[in-house]
């Protein structure tokens, strides 16, 4: 799944349970999956009501929230993989010198160090959102940006696009109904969008072998090798080694 505007436009309350409530579902903002209000879920000979099953959703799916949080990109959330790794274990209820004693760095006051260096950049963090909320009242003239689908291989400048570039490509190299592509660009961030698309039609959940996942790609273009090549090259599709089934990345 690619993060989605319901994700990067949640709140922080929202982003910490995990999930976002509309009149008449619950969305997982992790995966994208949808419970219908006023249903009763069966899980593991207990019955559910819609919030307490998405609640169950997360712990199962995804274990937790901020296990979920730690699996993205650093370029998504900032931290370093040592940074990632420290959050982990103090996530865990480890102790200072527990931590020490797993990352075999330094000593006990060493792991402090790191402590007051994660809250500083939880101020920091803190400050930035308050000037950007701020920024938002006054700048008119701020474009929309289509946000780096979450498995991407290497954020950079080709992610640099705006929602009028997003529909512009979309029209340039697909026929009007969005079934076909007129050609493949060359350009990176014109790909970047054409796979997007293209990505955004196979189910999620969904195993495909090679020859059902060539049929749907000839759909859009007849060179499908290429498509397929591309989509998994940008991290919008991963498949067994022997290339015997594929499947969206998550």
């Amino acid at each position: 799944m690619e993060h989605n505007e319901e994700f990067w436009e949640a709140s922080i309350d929202e982003l910490k349970q995990g999930f976002k409530e509309a009149p008449d579902s619950y969305t997982c903002l992790l995966c994208g999956e949808k419970i219908d209000k006023g249903m009763i879920y069966p899980y593991e000979g207990r019955l559910y009501e819609a919030e307490r099953f998405m609640k169950v959703h997360i712990e199962t799916a995804h274990h937790s929230v901020f296990d979920y949080f730690l699996t993205l990109d650093k370029k998504v959330t900032g931290l370093t993989e040592h940074q990632n790794k420290l959050l982990r274990l103090f996530y865990q209820g480890k102790s200072d010198k527990e931590v020490q004693k797993e990352m075999g760095i330094g000593s006990a006051a060493t792991i402090r160090h790191h402590r007051f260096a994660l809250k500083e950049k939880e101020r920091q963090a803190k400050m930035f959102l308050a000037m950007m909320e701020l920024l938002k009242e006054k700048d008119k003239h701020a474009p929309a940006f289509v946000p780096p689908h979450k498995t991407a291989t290497m954020v950079d400048d080709r992610y640099n696009i705006t929602t009028d570039e997003k529909e512009s490509i979309i029209q340039k190299y697909f026929t009007e109904n969005k079934e076909q592509l007129t050609k493949f660009p060359a350009k990176e961030k014109q790909k970047i969008v054409v796979l997007r698309e293209i990505a955004s039609s196979l189910e999620h959940d969904q195993t495909y072998t090679e020859k059902e996942l060539n049929i749907r790609l000839k759909r859009y273009f007849d060179d499908y090798v290429l498509i397929r090549r591309y989509l998994i090259e940008y991290g919008f599709l991963d498949r067994k080694q022997d290339g015997s089934s594929y499947w969206l990345k998550k």
